[in-house]
C-alpha cells in the first residue's frame, strides 16, 4: 500500500489504495508504473522515469522504487 496520500501519477493524479508497482526498463530508461490491484490500466508514476545505463541495476531501482513507495508511516 502506498503511504498517506497515494501516489502522483501523470495520467490520472493521485491514486490511493492497494496498488501493484511495475518497474520497466527499454532504451537505458526505467520507467515506474502503478495500477489498481488486479485492474487493467497502468498509470506512469510522477517523476518515476530515470536513466540507467544497464540492465543489471534493474533489481535496485524497484526495490528503492518499494521503500519510497510503501511508507505506512508516511
Amino acid at each position: 500500500m502506498p503511504g498517506p496520500g497515494g501516489v502522483m501519477t501523470d495520467e490520472v493524479g493521485v491514486v490511493t489504495g492497494e496498488l501493484t508497482l511495475r518497474t520497466e526498463f527499454a532504451a537505458g530508461q526505467v520507467t515506474l508504473r502503478v495500477q489498481y490491484r488486479e485492474a487493467d490500466e497502468w498509470y506512469t508514476v510522477t517523476g518515476g522515469r530515470v536513466a540507467l545505463p544497464d540492465v543489471s541495476g534493474l533489481d535496485a531501482v524497484h526495490g528503492v522504487a518499494v521503500g519510497l513507495l510503501h511508507r505506512p508511516e508516511g
